[in-house]
């Protein structure tokens, strides 16, 4: 008997179906109507937004810069989840190979960690802008912000990288059909045969490490400049100062929670229905791309008057 059974061989799956939205399936096509319009918006929005601040030279500041690089990161988080999503509404299109899966899972994770440290290097921004305003320019100049975005996106790979590896090395022998519209670390990994007790505390400890310890900064800093803000003199000053703040802590409520909403759901949150978890994962993929250029040009006059030019002031 021992025999009978060393012989078997374990067939590992290297093709996955994914499912999109379990339990709603019938509504798939509905659902497919506002992924669409948000995503094309997101695309649209966040390359105006990169035109704008490449070719307006009054907008070669700091502030303006990282706003560029998470335009940046916000399409290639959409791009990476939201078109197979699409296919899975429209063509039934979810086969994806594991190489193929690991690839989104790589990207998907690791532009999290991008922007949540640009969102980081925009709160030192503005700490240094409030704080310390006379030497704003000679602290935050060229080289200190290229090495802040190259280290936001090398820290976004070194990171997860390491996460290929631990889902390549599993077997997939319990089930082929993933409940999703994107792949993700622990959601892949749960199908494996062997323990995945390293995939699990390891991303636990990119959490920690990155996301986690970029909430404590950002919250310290602001803890700071309002501080800073609310001991100015001037009124004027006070709220010219909120204004620049404001859009930038809209941009991290909204990057952040539900964030923060689908980890917790998707390791504690058992008696929430899967269809309720998978849609605030895909606010994730959508939302912040979708409303980061209309929070900034809205709250941003000097991103207003750029697009006003733009459309307007030529056509006289």
């Amino acid at each position: 008997m021992n025999m009978a059974f060393a012989n078997i061989t374990v067939i590992s799956h290297t093709y996955f179906y994914l499912l999109g939205i379990p339990g709603l399936e019938d509504q798939h096509i509905w659902i497919s109507i506002p992924f669409f319009a948000f995503y094309i918006i997101a695309l649209l929005g966040n390359s105006l937004l990169i035109f704008i601040v490449v070719t307006d030279h009054s907008l070669h500041e700091p502030m303006y810069i990282f706003l560029c690089m998470l335009a940046v990161a916000d399409i290639g988080l959409s791009t990476t989840a939201i078109p197979k999503a699409l296919a899975i509404f429209w063509f039934n299109s979810g086969g994806i190979t594991l190489d193929g899966c690991i690839t989104q899972l790589f990207f998907i994770h690791g532009i999290f960690i991008v922007e949540s440290g640009i969102l980081l290097a925009m709160a030192f921004d503005r700490y240094i802008a409030i704080c310390y305003p006379l030497r704003y320019t000679t602290i935050l100049n060229s080289s200190v912000i290229i090495k802040l975005g190259i280290t936001s996106y090398m820290r976004g790979a070194v990171t997860i990288f390491p996460i290929t590896f631990l889902v390549k090395r599993l077997t997939f022998c319990k089930n082929n059909l993933l409940p999703h519209t994107y792949c993700e670390n622990i959601g892949l990994a749960k199908y494996a045969c062997e323990s995945i007790r390293v995939n699990i505390w390891y991303g636990i400890f990119v959490i920690l490490i990155t996301v986690v310890l970029d909430i404590f900064l950002i919250v310290a800093s602001y803890s700071v400049i309002l501080r800073a803000i609310f001991r100015m003199p001037s009124q004027d000053a006070r709220q010219k100062a909120l204004q620049t703040c404001g859009s930038h802590i809209c941009v991290i409520l909204l990057f952040y929670i539900p964030g923060i909403f689908t980890f917790l759901v998707q390791r504690f949150g058992k008696q929430i229905p899967p269809h309720i978890h998978i849609l605030i994962a895909n606010v994730c993929m959508l939302a912040p791309p979708f409303m980061n250029p209309i929070i900034y040009g809205i709250k941003t006059k000097q991103i207003k008057n750029s697009i006003y030019n733009l459309f307007f002031q030529r056509q006289k």
